[in-house]
């Protein structure tokens, strides 16, 4: 239930109380007059007729009625002076007061009058409350309704920012606490990306001074002489330079200055490409076709797919070629469930890893970054018979020739 169906049934629930209260104190305030002022009047009536029976005149009191009620016999021998309202469906208005010893003098009267009168007003006050309580309701729908189109709005639009969009923005209307969340949020974003656009340019900056030191120490790992410590710095350095190249590649993505440049390839021959460095890795074609796209980027985005599967999952990694779609799945235990909700939500996020130590997190965000400029679609699953699967569905370009499955 949204906050706005929650504003609306309290509104209501506020109206039907607030109505139900006060038609019961009218009620019961007017109930008790009439009969206040019933008794009054009958009471007068019976000091008349007293009177008259006093002197001898003929008065419409009756002496010792056989219909008087018990109580009211029992209290006006007690020597009171009473009147009693009888209920039910056909109420009575009784007057009695002793006249000797043993007589008692009562009068009656239909208090049908009044509990017509009173059933009327209850009606009366039944309508106004219910009309009031549609009339407050219906106020209180369309104020919950604007209510919670504008939390909605406010929550979407971080949903938006935490997905990565930025420029999203809540346009704050009035000066309530659901303005003060919009402001609040824009603030959030402004600062998030400020934030975001601060770490880029230290990144681009560390990559860019790296690059240079990194170059000189490729050159002099090749003067070193043979052996097992010269092996040791050439495969650090070799380390070290690609992650120098993956985080420039980041910058550019990230300063939106990477060029893309398309060439019709197959597929089959860009995943054999991408993995042909790589021990433990194969190809399968069920498919082949030719597609419009920029190589490199797609060699690449599959080489990080199936280093990512040997460093974190389990060999071998393979790589199924089915015309414009590639997946590419290891023999390991699948995603953690905490870094698959990530790349289901808001995608990879660079420096995070499965575990400590086993790398710099940033292969799938190069992955995703370099598929999102070629247009193709990257995702991600736990595949049913075991394994982390990444699936890329490139754009097709002309229809190519099918093939067997061929491996690698």
């Amino acid at each position: 239930m949204n906050v706005g169906m929650k504003v609306a049934l309290a509104v209501a629930a506020a109206a039907v109380t607030v109505a139900a209260v006060i038609g019961v104190l009218v009620h019961r305030i007017t109930a008790a007059d009439q009969l206040a002022t019933a008794r009054s009047d009958l009471d007068r009536q019976l000091l008349s007729a007293a009177y008259d029976y006093t002197a001898g005149r003929t008065s419409p009191a009756t002496v010792d009625p056989p219909h008087l009620p018990a109580p009211v016999a029992d209290a006006v021998r007690g020597g009171v002076r009473v009147t009693y309202l009888r209920g039910g469906a056909h109420p009575v208005l009784w007057a009695a007061t002793r006249v000797s010893d043993r007589n008692v003098l009562a009068l009656s009267r239909s208090y049908a009058p009044e509990a017509r009168s009173l059933a009327r007003l209850d009606r009366a006050l039944v309508t106004a409350g219910a009309a009031a309580t549609l009339a407050v309701s219906l106020a209180g729908l369309l104020l919950g309704v604007r209510v919670g189109r504008r939390a909605t709005a406010a929550a979407r639009t971080a949903e938006s920012i935490a997905h990565g969009d930025l420029d999203a923005r809540v346009r704050p209307d009035g000066r309530d606490e659901i303005a003060r969340l919009g402001t609040s949020v824009n603030a959030m974003a402004d600062a998030l990306g400020a934030r975001l656009e601060a770490e880029r340019r230290v990144t681009a900056d560390i990559a860019h001074e790296l690059r240079t030191p990194v170059a000189g120490m490729s050159a002099a790992v090749g003067l070193l002489p043979p052996g097992p410590a010269s092996d040791l710095v050439t495969r650090s350095v070799g380390k070290l330079r690609g992650l120098v190249e993956d985080v420039l590649e980041v910058a550019r993505m990230d300063a939106q200055v990477a060029v893309v440049e398309p060439e019709q390839r197959q597929v089959g021959a860009m995943a054999r490409r991408a993995v042909a460095e790589l021990e433990k890795a194969e190809v399968r074609v069920v498919r082949d076709t030719v597609v419009t796209t920029d190589p490199r980027r797609v060699e690449r985005v599959l080489a990080n797919l199936a280093s990512n599967g040997l460093r974190h999952g389990a060999p071998p990694v393979v790589l199924e070629v089915d015309g414009p779609v590639v997946r590419v799945r290891d023999q390991g235990p699948g995603f953690p469930p905490d870094l698959f909700a990530v790349l289901r939500t808001s995608g990879p996020q660079r420096f995070r890893t499965t575990a400590p130590g086993t790398g710099t997190g940033l292969g799938l965000t190069i992955a995703v970054g370099q598929a999102r400029l070629l247009g193709a679609e990257l995702t991600f699953r736990n595949h049913p018979e075991g394994g982390a699967e990444a699936v890329l569905r490139l754009p097709p370009g002309r229809p190519g020739s099918a093939t067997g499955p061929t491996d690698r």
